[in-house]
């Protein structure tokens, strides 16, 4: 639930996503080549889409940041780690998803400079051409205010366990930065096409399936030290983790990763969109306060118009948990 506004100083949200206007020109221009539907709404902002996935209008908010800054004071969150919203680059092929990526990440240390208190980046990668995306990371990581790297929960059909995807890892996991995940497309989408169920059940469910894959596709094994943070309060995932256990304990085919999935919870960070004060308490009592972080969802209609209150104004959780879960947590992770 909303709660009403209250200011926290150093308050980070983690989970707010950004479009430059240099990225959308791009997606304007050959997009259509590759199959996204593009329509200019007259005082709303550009709308675009890719398979079943409607994106916008992308208006002022998610676009000027100005309009940003403004809107961060009115929530008292002292900075933004952007980030990339669907449909991120995939469909773009290798060579423009490529530079569709580095266009945004480009302008992302150019917000960090504008802004340099306010405004962090997590940078896209092209993770439909594997060894592009590696080079990207190389790259990113160099640029002014990156602070950690952005993925869907499944790229073209491949999971994120797939070996394809281990050099990224590789060379994420040496730069000590963490990786965000987000759904873009989700399962079973035909049958979520109504009532908006796409995003309200498909999104956590996909993230659980991420999170699973992670975990039995032995990801987190093999890279101990790699950060990766789940949206929306991990969707599904923490409240299934117990399911998955069983699994492992009844089944001989899932002995094969280092550690019960129990044990997986806290290899995780959370961010706190669960919109619920109980879901947040939850994930405090059984994964810890020192995993969890603040999120919005800015600017989509669905996002927390307060989420540093959605945080103080729990009464479910203590002042020492609401600390590192409003600033503390993400600072660390964000190396803030």
């Amino acid at each position: 639930m909303d709660h009403p506004p209250h200011r926290h100083a150093a308050a980070v949200d983690v989970h707010a996503h950004w479009y430059p206007r240099e990225w959308l020109d791009l997606v304007r221009t050959h997009g259509p080549a590759h199959g996204v539907e593009w329509t200019d709404v007259p005082g709303k902002g550009p709308q675009f889409k890719v398979s079943y996935l409607a994106t916008g209008p992308a208006g002022p908010r998610f676009v000027d940041l100005d309009a940003r800054i403004e809107a961060m004071d009115a929530q008292g969150v002292a900075v933004h780690a952007l980030s990339l919203s669907q449909p991120m680059v995939y469909w773009a092929g290798a060579e423009l998803g490529e530079r569709l990526a580095a266009v945004f990440n480009e302008a992302l240390a150019r917000a960090h400079e504008r802004h340099p208190q306010r405004l962090v980046g997590l940078a896209t990668l092209p993770l439909q051409a594997p060894d592009r995306a590696v080079r990207e990371v190389e790259r990113a990581r160099a640029l002014p205010g990156v602070r950690g790297f952005y993925a869907a929960t499944e790229v073209l059909g491949k999971e994120l366990s797939d070996p394809s995807f281990f050099p990224v890892y590789e060379r994420i996991e040496a730069s000590g930065l963490p990786l965000f995940l987000h759904p873009v497309f989700v399962i079973g989408h035909q049958r979520l096409a109504a009532h908006y169920l796409t995003n309200l059940l498909g999104n956590p469910f996909e993230t659980a399936i991420a999170a699973a894959y992670l975990v039995f596709g032995g990801v987190l094994d093999r890279f101990p030290r790699l950060d990766v943070v789940l949206p929306h309060a991990g969707g599904a995932f923490p409240w299934l983790v117990g399911r998955l256990n069983r699994g492992w304990e009844k089944r001989a085919d899932l002995k094969h990763i280092a550690h019960p999935p129990l044990e997986y919870l806290r290899r995780f960070h959370y961010d706190t969109i669960g919109y619920s004060d109980a879901v947040l308490e939850f994930l405090v009592r059984h994964v810890g306060a020192d995993r969890v972080v603040m999120g919005s969802d800015y600017c989509f209609p669905i996002a927390y118009e307060q989420p540093v209150t959605n945080v103080t104004g729990n009464s479910l959780i203590d002042e020492a948990a609401k600390a590192l879960i409003v600033e503390g947590n993400a600072r660390r992770l964000l190396r803030l």
